[in-house]
């Protein structure tokens, strides 16, 4: 069976037929916004009969496009939503099934955490610095609950080709979302980090030896990437490019 959890009701039940004709599962679905804070009693309500046995935690919140700390419109609000979003909600989410899978002594937890936790990333500041958070609870919740049977890892993805990500086609370096869940599947339960497609761990290892290098040059070249990045798309908003 296959619980299912987010913000809108409408798309959740699409995907949730979708699994069912393809796969013939029940289908459970959950609607809740986590860039709020009183969800949590009720997704604890509506699992309680239910035996988790795998929590992936793939829910998070980016600016929409590089931008400067305070250069983000609201970054108030953004900020305190990404917070709320990337970080308590993963904290929360494993405050409510890691009891059942203790008493049952096994159990695996999947959390999505980023590649931009494991470079220089500039004007992505506040999400990098989320995901890194989720890259070091997971390895240290590992290491608390190992001898529980309970597995935890971190996946830290690169870039995939989306229509709202910077890599919009699919490319050996920016994979299709199939392509990417393909290979990250393989790696599911062995280690407790990992990029999950071996080209983003390619690039992660020659960004980790160009800042050993020089890390002042490997913070300038990202900035440079970013900042043309920003330029495109703030163009294809109607935004004045300021710099």
């Amino acid at each position: 069976d296959v619980v299912l959890i987010s913000r809108t009701m409408a798309k959740l039940e699409v995907v949730a037929q979708e699994i069912k004709e393809m796969h013939q599962v029940n289908t459970k679905v959950i609607a809740a916004d986590f860039t709020t804070t009183d969800i949590y009693d009720n997704i604890r309500k509506e699992l309680s009969d239910l035996d988790i046995g795998v929590l992936v935690n793939n829910v998070g919140l980016c600016n929409p496009y590089p931008e400067k700390f305070l250069s983000i419109p609201d970054h108030n609000k953004v900020y305190r939503d990404m917070v709320q979003c990337n970080v308590v909600g993963v904290l929360a989410m494993c405050q409510v099934v890691l009891p059942g899978m203790c008493e049952r002594r096994r159990g695996l937890i999947v959390n999505v955490g980023s590649m931009s936790s494991e470079m220089p990333f500039p004007m992505f500041t506040v999400y990098a610095a989320t995901k890194a958070f989720v890259s070091k609870f997971s390895m240290d919740l590992a290491s608390e609950y190992k001898k529980q049977g309970i597995k935890v890892q971190c996946l830290t993805p690169g870039f995939v080709a989306t229509k709202i990500s910077m890599a919009r086609e699919p490319s050996l370096l920016s994979p299709s979302p199939e392509k990417y869940v393909q290979c990250a599947l393989k790696s599911v339960g062995f280690g407790g980090k990992t990029t999950g497609y071996f080209p983003h761990t390619l690039m992660v290892t020659g960004a980790h030896a160009m800042e050993f290098i020089s890390s002042t040059f490997c913070y300038w070249l990202v900035t440079q990437f970013m900042d043309k990045f920003r330029t495109r798309e703030l163009r294809e908003r109607g935004i004045a490019v300021k710099t």
